[in-house]
């Protein structure tokens, strides 16, 4: 998708968003008919009004403040989805923004939902790729509607979701976990970042024995991921570790997941990974005053080979015993020797994104992030704010010491499942474990895949939480 700021007035297709009729009179070259037509189809609380012209078409959005300014971003945004839908369907490759409505930004926030709305995943289909490709390739904006900045930073933000959102889409038979590792080097060369790759060779030097448990029922080798992008002025003196989940494919192991359809979607269990190595590539392409270290341990989890077993102690890179009751909760346990092995860095602070539980899909469904933590007050409002300002809205669950106790084991350190209740804050006090550090964990299961389109969310995956993230990033360390 490509977007720049148009030097003329408005192109051959236009859309205007507007908050009050009055600035109708604005708008060059409408008719009195038309100027009828738009005021009749305001009165019956039409938002999105469509006419077509010789050569083109003009838009009216009319932006209706909600019961919050939040809540009035994501309108324009979802706004920008079925404006998306029209252009595709009338086959316009290009449209021009432009904003007169008081809301700052607005026409960012419309072609953001357009753009995100646009994406497709295309790459195996071969029959009608051609006649289901979308046509719309270019947003422009009039020069009052954007800044310069402004538009750099939505070109960049939108690249960094579809690379996540193709990684999440891709299956097994592509997405190895080695094959994952590549991928992570490509976008490191292409936005500017370093990438290190660790084989199951080095992995089984640095001794990440929960990285290597799982992988151990797999025929295909592990591998730990290491990002790094180091700005010539960094406002953080220590770094901020990213970790994001990377399992390719989770079959649950010998736990083996029992219900129907409950493996159609396990392609997305390395989400997490995708996410922050999308991060990473906006960090760097926007040049982000940040040193940040990103870690993805990597493999799939299947029942083959020599794979672990429920009764299993599996001794972590931190020296901690593990008893192993449940294969299927597989996440935590490469998790737990990324946190240990980002501790090397002594981190200002260490932030995980992973699909860990579905405790907390059932808790909050596809309408937001459970999130919990270490990081101070003042880190979790700050990410609250950002998760407000981007509609990936954030949920805190408690660390109770009681949910400790649940998962205190018999014969091990700790167990990796606590029972059948508080399922995601067992989770998150097993990962606790392996941190001394401020800390944020993000149970992304419920919102990482979307088995239907809704607003500009579209099909697979869909890389919620990364604009929660980048905009987190983009504040740090700013009063």
């Amino acid at each position: 998708m490509e977007f720049k700021i148009q030097q003329k007035q408005a192109g051959k297709n236009e859309a205007w968003i507007i908050d009050d009729e009055k600035k109708l009179g604005s708008i060059s070259g409408l008719t009195k008919d038309e100027l009828t037509f738009i005021n009749t189809s305001l009165g019956a609380e039409h938002t999105t009004i469509t006419l077509p012209r010789a050569g083109g078409f003009v838009f009216i959005y009319m932006l209706k403040s909600k019961k919050t300014e939040t809540q009035t971003f994501d309108a324009c945004r979802k706004a920008g989805a079925e404006l998306c839908a029209i252009c595709n369907k009338h086959k316009l490759d290009e449209l021009t923004i432009g904003n007169l409505s008081a809301t700052p930004g607005a026409a960012i926030l419309l072609a953001e939902g357009m753009a995100l709305a646009n994406y497709q995943f295309l790459k195996y289909r071969t029959t009608d790729a051609k006649k289901i490709t979308n046509t719309l390739s270019r947003i422009y904006f009039t020069k009052t509607s954007a800044t310069v900045k402004e538009v750099a930073q939505l070109a960049t933000t939108v690249d960094a979701i579809y690379k996540v959102r193709t990684l999440v889409n891709e299956p097994l038979s592509f997405l190895s976990a080695e094959q994952l590792s590549k991928e992570i080097a490509a976008m490191g060369k292409e936005g500017g970042f370093k990438v290190t790759i660790f084989n199951k060779a080095r992995i089984e030097k640095e001794k990440m024995g929960g990285l290597l448990s799982v992988n151990r029922g797999s025929i295909q080798p592990p591998t730990f991921t290491i990002m790094e992008y180091v700005p010539k002025k960094a406002l953080n003196k220590k770094p901020i570790v990213l970790v994001g989940k990377g399992v390719v494919y989770d079959t649950g192991g010998l736990s083996l997941k029992p219900t129907l359809n409950s493996m159609d979607r396990m392609k997305s269990d390395m989400s997490g990974a995708a996410l922050v190595g999308g991060t990473m590539y906006a960090i760097a392409k926007l040049q982000l005053p940040l040193h940040v270290i990103a870690l993805v341990p990597a493999t799939d989890n299947r029942p083959g080979q020599e794979a672990y077993v429920p009764g299993d102690v599996i001794t972590m890179m931190s020296g901690k015993t593990v008893e192993v009751l449940n294969t299927d909760a597989e996440g935590r346990m490469i998790l737990g020797d990324a946190l240990e092995w980002a501790k090397r860095y002594k981190p200002e602070l260490v932030v995980d994104f992973a699909t860990l539980t579905g405790a907390a899909s059932a808790a909050v469904g596809e309408h937001g992030i459970v999130c919990m933590g270490t990081a101070s007050d003042e880190t979790k409002k700050a990410f609250r704010d950002s998760g407000n300002r981007q509609y990936e809205r954030l949920v805190e669950f408690p660390l109770w010491d009681e949910y400790g106790d649940q998962i205190k084991s018999d014969i091990a350190d700790i167990k990796n499942v606590g029972g059948p209740s508080g399922g995601a804050m067992t989770a998150g006090k097993f990962l606790e474990h392996f941190t001394d550090y401020p800390w944020m964990h993000f149970d992304i299961a419920g919102v990482s895949f979307a088995t239907s389109k809704k607003g500009y969310q579209t099909i697979g995956g869909t890389a919620y939480g990364m604009r929660m993230l980048l905009d987190f990033l983009t504040h740090y360390g700013k009063a």
